[in-house]
């Protein structure tokens, strides 16, 4: 590769980023970041069938969010200008004249009906659908009376049989393709919109992208590709074609799967972190050298390579990734956990919208309380629900059988003895409370702590017990403690 490293990444604009598109997106900001290149955000966005208004600003987002910062791009320019595919189709003309002129391209005026039997005839034989190539030579006056009807032509490019078009992958290393099996394909439509596969080529080219890191999706576009850089005589760059992403069932994801969350946006509404996501994200692919998982995004520009990037498909683990997760809010600011948490508990109705000083202190000490279990922020609203009911429900087995031993009643209406006639129920008091009932009862260990802990949450396991006891205050504590007595 010569010159600096130029890196893009294209999506088309047609909703929120995709897991698959981030996981290109990175793998292009990394190796740009790793070798002082330019990473480069372009939309290709002449197919308005599935054009989405608000897919450019979803897609920066998404991005922004992971933390991908770009050079250059619809919003901060750059200098090959513009971004947008159909804001450039007055530089695709020259290259169009010229493929013509020198019959590498052709007007083909074959209807949709047409194309449509012909593909039907040769299913029916049992053959590979390809045009035939019958407007290759027209006779002039089929073409007149093609005009007479008013046909618009679309143009293809002419493509060479019987050959081998060959190329040296950075992932999948020799890769040939036989031209046979190709067809002359459509490289501008009727209504003088380039096809993907002739506008993608020449955007490169124009932005002097020289490495281009894509889907394996896009492998079968590749030789195509490579034909007509070579008939505009123009520099070819290099690819890399990352493998698939399946579903835990190891088969292609599909947007309608539900077995996982596919988009980026949806991790940052459940309450991620996005240097989680980030950091999950690329291990669907890539290998470090060694046996550690975790990696700040400056460690992982510092390590990336595609040499390690695996041919083999990556398999999507939801449990991998909420361990991820779970190990990053552990380790995060309890005033960011707390922010990202707070929505979730409003949405529910558990707490109001605006809060006073005590309100807040009291949540923050909520959420701190759950901060070491939780997977994501939305999981706050289950885990804490037991301090916003009324009643206690006793589901666990172990919990219920506890509750029917003999030491039950002593403990409990000892500790309510002490929380009725406490003063003051500040968190540093209940350890004393829970002192004075062993003292009293001669009940200690599992059978006093975990005794008390099913009794007030139902639950045999738990965070903090002091801090439980605490948040659920004075009152609840009291109300459920004389209920199961």
């Amino acid at each position: 590769m010569s010159g600096q490293m130029r890196v893009r990444y294209a999506p088309s604009p047609t909703g929120h980023l995709h897991i698959g598109g981030a996981r290109t997106a990175l793998f292009d900001y990394l190796i740009a970041r790793k070798h002082a290149g330019q990473f480069i955000i372009r939309f290709e966005d002449t197919d308005q069938t599935r054009h989405v208004e608000s897919g450019i600003g979803n897609q920066l987002e998404g991005l922004n969010w992971l933390g991908l910062n770009w050079d250059e791009s619809v919003d901060v320019g750059g200098p090959y200008a513009p971004y947008r595919q159909t804001e450039r189709l007055d530089l695709y003309q020259p290259f169009v004249d010229q493929l013509l002129q020198n019959g590498d391209a052709y007007y083909c005026y074959c209807s949709e009906a047409d194309l449509e039997q012909e593909r039907a005839e040769q299913e029916a034989k049992g053959e590979m659908p390809r045009y035939s190539g019958k407007c290759r030579q027209i006779q002039p006056d089929l073409l007149e009376k093609y005009k007479a009807e008013g046909r618009k032509p679309s143009i293809r490019f002419r493509v060479t049989e019987n050959r081998v078009i060959a190329f040296d992958d950075r992932i999948r290393e020799h890769v040939e393709f036989e031209s046979n099996g190709i067809g002359d394909f459509i490289i501008v439509r009727p209504d003088g919109i380039p096809t993907y596969n002739f506008a993608v080529i020449l955007d490169d080219h124009l932005m002097k992208i020289n490495l281009v890191i894509r889907g394996e999706e896009h492998l079968s576009n590749t030789p195509r590709q490579i034909m007509m850089y070579e008939a505009l005589g123009l520099p070819i760059p290099e690819f890399a074609h990352l493998s698939l992403i399946l579903n835990p069932d190891r088969k292609k994801m599909s947007k309608r799967d539900e077995s996982i969350i596919q988009f980026i946006q949806q991790y940052k509404e459940l309450g991620y972190l996005p240097e989680a996501v980030l950091n999950f994200i690329v291990l669907l692919g890539w290998s470090p050298k060694g046996e550690e998982e975790i990696f700040t995004k400056e460690e992982l520009i510092e390590q990336f390579d595609l040499d390690r990037v695996s041919k083999s498909p990556a398999v999507f683990d939801m449990d991998k990734l909420n361990w991820m997760n779970n190990h990053y809010l552990k380790k995060a600011e309890l005033s960011r956990v707390v922010e990202l948490s707070l929505p979730h508990l409003q949405k529910a109705g558990l707490i109001p919208e605006e809060l006073g000083a005590e309100q807040q202190e009291w949540v923050t000490r909520l959420i701190g309380l759950n901060q070491e279990r939780m997977q994501y922020a939305a999981e706050i609203v289950p885990l804490s629900a037991l301090f916003f009911q009324e009643d206690v429900s006793y589901e666990e087995e172990e919990a219920k059988a506890l509750l029917t031993e003999e030491h039950v009643p002593v403990v409990l209406q000892g500790f309510l003895n002490e929380v009725a006639q406490a003063e003051s129920f500040a968190v540093e008091n209940i350890p004393a409370m829970l002192k004075a009932v062993q003292k009293a009862t001669g009940f200690k260990g599992k059978q006093l702590f975990m005794t008390i802990r099913v009794a007030l949450t139902g639950q045999t396991h738990g965070p903090d017990l002091n801090m439980t006891v605490f948040l659920l205050g004075k009152a609840k504590v009291i109300s459920r403690l004389n209920k199961l007595l």
